[in-house]
């Protein structure tokens, strides 16, 4: 029977250590390891791998294929109201959508963005 056991989410930065840097103390990642030019991070139960690929073209010149996540969540005030007193750039601020669900989005300084969603309880 197949099962899925972990998801993650494969990201090529330029800039390895301010990626992530920014993964850990703006956005909250747990940094697991370090290997050969990847590092291995997790917020709850969403995991993430992050390649030191210089060179190749930034997430922001990407466009539309910059967005590469939607995390379905809970606490999502919190977690906003966390990211803006750590100076999180938002391209999409909180708010609740016609589609039943409460939504903000962020921007890395390179140009990855993350979607976080909640259910919106009648």
């Amino acid at each position: 029977m197949f099962k899925v056991n972990r998801a993650q989410h494969v990201l090529a930065v330029n800039d390895f250590d301010s990626a992530v840097k920014y993964f850990t103390e703006m956005l909250g990642f747990t940094l697991d390891r370090t290997i050969g030019g990847w590092s291995f991070l997790h917020l709850d139960q969403f995991y993430l791998m992050v390649g030191d690929c210089q060179g190749e073209v930034p997430a922001r010149e990407t466009n539309n294929h910059a967005l590469f996540a939607y995390v379905n969540c809970e606490g999502i005030d919190e977690l906003f109201d966390q990211y803006r007193e750590r100076g999180v750039q938002f391209n999409q601020t909180i708010a609740d959508k016609p589609w039943g669900l409460r939504e903000f989005g962020v921007e890395t300084p390179e140009g990855h963005r993350i979607m976080f969603g909640q259910e919106i309880q009648a």
